[in-house]
This record gives structure tokens, C-alpha cells and sequence, in this order.
């Protein structure tokens, strides 16, 4: 996840690619506390812990990605064609960035407590 908010998010033209901290540094920020959440649990081994970033990950997405598509629209709202708006509000292009955040996400969204499995004489495996 982390190397997902570095990553190429969405491209402006003219402009360029953004990544995480290049769309809004309050929702980087937000973001990599759930990374870093995520990496005390796993050294913590709290499953609860790395489950909550990865679900609070997930959430954080979709309202970053709910927040890019109404800015996008709200930006050329000074257009009065309809077309001419969704086709402005069109150029905006999400990248690979964001396969990556939710393929990690979803990995720690799944994580489960170890079973402990005891054998012979209370020898734990």
C-alpha cells in the first residue's frame, strides 16, 4: 500500500501524473497513518489492528476517488454545455496507483488470527 500512494494516481494534462500527497497532503497523511497502523499490528501481530488499516484504507479510497470525480465535474461546471463538461471532466485519467492501494488493502481487509493447533504433550506448532 505504501509504495501505491507514491505511485502515478491520476493524470492531468498539461499537468501531469499525481500521486497521493499531490491530490490532497490531508488525505496522504490519513492514508499512511493506516500504513503505518498496518505495520505495528503486523509487528504487534494484531490481526484486528492490520484488519482495521485495511478496511480504513478501503473506505479512504473510495472517498478519494468519490472526491476526485465531483471536483473533476465541479471544476468545469463554468461550461454551460453538458457535453463540453464531461468531456473537460474526462481528461482526467486514473492510473495503475490505485490496482496497487487496493490490492493491498484488501490483502490486509483479509487477514485472519492464526489458529493454534497443539499436538502431543502441549507441543505448540
Amino acid at each position: 500500500m505504501a509504495i501505491g500512494g507514491l505511485s502515478p494516481l491520476m493524470h492531468l494534462p498539461i499537468i501531469g501524473n499525481w500521486n497521493y500527497f499531490d491530490i490532497d497532503t490531508r488525505l496522504a497523511a490519513a492514508f499512511y497513518v493506516l500504513v503505518g497502523l498496518a505495520v505495528i499490528g503486523a509487528f504487534a501481530r494484531r490481526s484486528g489492528l492490520i484488519r482495521f488499516a485495511g478496511i480504513g484504507a478501503i473506505v479512504l479510497v473510495l472517498i478519494t476517488l468519490a472526491g476526485i470525480y465531483f471536483k473533476a465535474h465541479d471544476s468545469f461546471s463554468f461550461l454551460h454545455f453538458r457535453k463540453l463538461v464531461n468531456f473537460a471532466a474526462g481528461m482526467v485519467k486514473y492510473k495503475w496507483g490505485w490496482y496497487v492501494i487496493l490490492a493491498g488493502a484488501f490483502v490486509l481487509a483479509l487477514v485472519r488470527k492464526p489458529k493454534v493447533v497443539t499436538v502431543n504433550e502441549g507441543t505448540v506448532l
